[in-house]
């Protein structure tokens, strides 16, 4: 909802290099310039200005130290919008202990419930299963149910993504199971059809080609 948009940043790479990651020229050949914190913070204060609803930090991890050190200069400058950490859901426990307090909404993936399907299309990553169900039950613990305001506009909350993929790579079954049992029943979930055949996907005949309505 709402009609002025994301405050979107993307952050050049990624710490899961998805073979069929739509966005692989930014998170996997690094595309993008170095800018100091500063800059950071100023773009932040340029998103406010012109409108946008939320601080849309995507695929922050490895950047967190500058993401925290700008904001900072940034609420200094009168930053007030929500920050969004936009995340493949592969983080650690203990640094999404760390941002308890400073992130407002958690918009992580949840990609796969199958430690061999992680394995072979996300960087041998075999413990994501384990390792995104923690994180994101410790992001739930931290900022609860997805919240609104009046204009329906997101301003706190848990927000999970799922992305449907070729012959249930997925595991989309086992995913929402898991969310049923383990999380809130209220728990805003976005189960996404959009998978396309991007990168290296066209290298894996299971998930060369689009999903089907069965």
């Amino acid at each position: 909802m709402g009609q002025k948009g994301s405050g979107t940043i993307f952050f050049s790479n990624c710490n899961l290099r998805c073979v069929f990651c739509q966005n692989w020229p930014i998170a996997l050949e690094g595309r993008g310039k170095e800018i100091e914190d500063e800059d950071l913070a100023d773009m932040m204060m340029y998103l406010q200005r012109i409108g946008c609803h939320n601080i849309n930090l995507v695929t922050p991890t490895h950047v967190m130290p500058n993401i925290l050190n700008a904001t900072r200069i940034a609420l200094k400058k009168g930053l007030h919008l929500p920050l969004v950490y936009n995340t493949s859901g592969y983080e650690r426990f203990d640094i999404v202990e760390l941002l308890d307090g400073i992130v407002d909404i958690y918009l992580p993936d949840m990609n796969y419930l199958d430690a061999d399907q992680a394995a072979k299309y996300s960087s041998e990553a075999s413990d994501y299963p384990e390792v995104t169900k923690k994180a994101i039950i410790e992001m739930n613990r931290q900022v609860g149910e997805h919240q609104m305001d009046k204009r329906g506009i997101a301003l706190h909350g848990l927000m999970i993504r799922h992305l449907v993929m070729p012959n249930r790579v997925a595991g989309t079954e086992k995913f929402v199971k898991w969310v049923a049992e383990n999380l809130p029943k209220s728990t805003y979930v976005n189960i996404i059809p959009q998978y396309r055949v991007n990168y290296k996907a066209f290298d894996y005949p299971e998930i060369a080609r689009g999903i089907t309505v069965e």
